[in-house]
């Protein structure tokens, strides 16, 4: 985590009792977009194939994780925490979790044609087959902050 994004976690919870732990990304593509999504309210879910946790050695998601949405210039936008994580084959992601993700035209259909094209690019990338029933890492959560700066 970088200077900016300790000192926006350390100001947001000052004077409050403060997680013990703390995350800080950006999204993968399109980054900038997908934090205005968040910060809107309109985003409220994402998900991840659960071989890039594995290959990368990330630990998987949890209820009440707490992250730092980074943008495309790793500065620190808002903080969110984590009130679901499912794993569940990737052709079983429900049209209403695709909703909640928020993106494009918010349909099954747009959702279903960029996560086909993401997956598909990430293990190619990470050198993992991608496949229609691989599992994904389906995680709900809240807005909990957006930096004002």
């Amino acid at each position: 985590m970088n200077d900016t994004a300790k000192k926006y976690w350390e100001d947001y919870w000052q004077g409050k009792e403060k997680p013990s732990t703390v995350t800080a990304w950006a999204f993968g593509v399109e980054a900038d977009h997908l934090a205005r999504l968040v910060m809107d309210g309109v985003k409220t879910a994402t998900c991840s194939s659960r071989e890039a946790y594995r290959i990368e050695s990330e630990p998987l998601p949890k209820k009440e994780d707490h992250s730092i949405i980074l943008n495309s210039s790793d500065e620190p936008v808002a903080i969110i925490k984590t009130t679901n994580v499912d794993i569940v084959p990737f052709n079983e992601v429900s049209e209403e979790f695709a909703r909640a993700e928020g993106e494009g035209n918010r349909s099954y259909q747009y959702w279903w044609d960029a996560h086909v094209k993401f997956f598909n690019e990430e293990a190619e990338e990470l050198g993992y087959e991608f496949s229609e029933d691989m599992d994904v890492v389906c995680e709900r959560f809240q807005l909990i902050h957006v930096n004002p700066d």
